[in-house]
């Protein structure tokens, strides 16, 4: 992909496009959704919303770590969600 502002002008009409309303949008070619549509649908949860996160260097044992490595394949967030629950529980006191 170039990564330089194309110099064409647009051939949308884009008042026109400002201007519709939804009763203006043509849905004919879009089917109604129907319950049985609803019954196959599949709920998927979003991704977690993005934090700040601080990177430290933290010291930790070497067999601690190939255990976490080897349960997930996501094992640093793993040890924050453990790290976050014990705060919490001590928080709890």
């Amino acid at each position: 992909m170039n990564k330089q502002n194309t110099t064409k002008e647009s051939q949308t009409d884009w008042a026109r496009i400002d201007a519709m309303t939804d009763e203006d949008i043509n849905l004919s070619d879009i089917p109604e959704i129907t319950e049985e549509m609803w019954a196959k649908a599949i709920w998927r949860k979003g991704s977690k919303p993005i934090q700040l996160n601080s990177q430290e260097t933290l010291a930790v044992d070497r067999d601690v770590i190939e255990f976490f490595k080897a349960q997930e394949r996501d094992y640093k967030t793993k040890i924050n969600e453990i790290l976050r629950a014990y705060m919490k529980a001590q928080q709890a006191k």
